[in-house]
């Protein structure tokens, strides 16, 4: 389920908007590490892009996953977060039917 609430208020922020854009194109806008766990981007990289604080970072973040448009994957001490592409598809099928 979809919760239309939840994902404008994600959306409503730039640089979260500006996340997801990354994310989209993940190899244009990070470089790729020793090891590629095929699990999306670390946590961290998305920190050292962004030039925030690691608590506004995670801040950010936290709203993404909680809107349902981030997944979190944890490998030991690493997060790594990548598109829910679904719930994207889905958000924007509900949108181009009611706007």
């Amino acid at each position: 389920m979809v919760d239309e609430n939840l994902i404008h208020k994600a959306l409503a922020n730039p640089f979260r908007r500006e996340v997801l854009s990354w994310l989209k194109t993940p190899g244009e806008h990070f470089v790729q590490g020793p090891v590629d766990l095929g699990c999306g981007v670390p946590a961290s990289a998305i920190h050292a892009r962004s030039g925030l604080s690691q608590s506004t970072v995670s801040a950010h973040v936290a709203v993404l996953i909680e809107a349902g448009l981030l997944v979190s994957t944890r490998m030991g001490q690493w997060m790594f977060l990548s598109r829910n592409e679904e719930v994207i598809r889905a958000f924007a099928a509900q949108i181009s039917l009611h706007l």
